[in-house]
């Protein structure tokens, strides 16, 4: 399995990003973003099934929006409204039967306020 993030960078407080994250070398049934800020632990953002069911962590519903184009087993995860607590190294991971998960190399996410 090959994951491949893309789509981070530095942005201003309010401002917006759009992370990628193209899997392949498996079937997926669930696609999803975790994030990791300085000295705190990895905390789920956001997933997505096979089936379009979708969870949110609170302090990203909103502000962002998961989507997931199954053809090219690709995830994004639209950031808008971003604050400076949004700072954070954001990891995809994605989730194949029996009982597999994989994670990219994560994305960092700046936000100056």
């Amino acid at each position: 399995v090959q994951l491949q993030a893309s789509g981070g960078g530095l942005v201003q407080a309010g401002g917006s990003l759009r992370l990628s994250c193209a899997a392949s070398g498996s079937v997926f049934v669930v696609m999803g973003w975790y994030r990791q800020a300085p000295g705190k632990q990895r905390e789920l953002v956001a997933t997505i099934t096979s089936d379009g069911i979708i969870e949110y962590a609170d302090f990203v519903k909103g502000r962002f929006t998961i989507s997931r184009d199954s053809a090219k087993n690709t995830v994004y995860l639209q950031a808008t409204s971003l604050k400076p607590e949004d700072t954070a190294v954001y990891y995809c991971n994605v989730r194949a039967l029996p009982a597999r998960q994989y994670w990219g190399q994560g994305t960092l996410v700046t936000v100056s306020s």
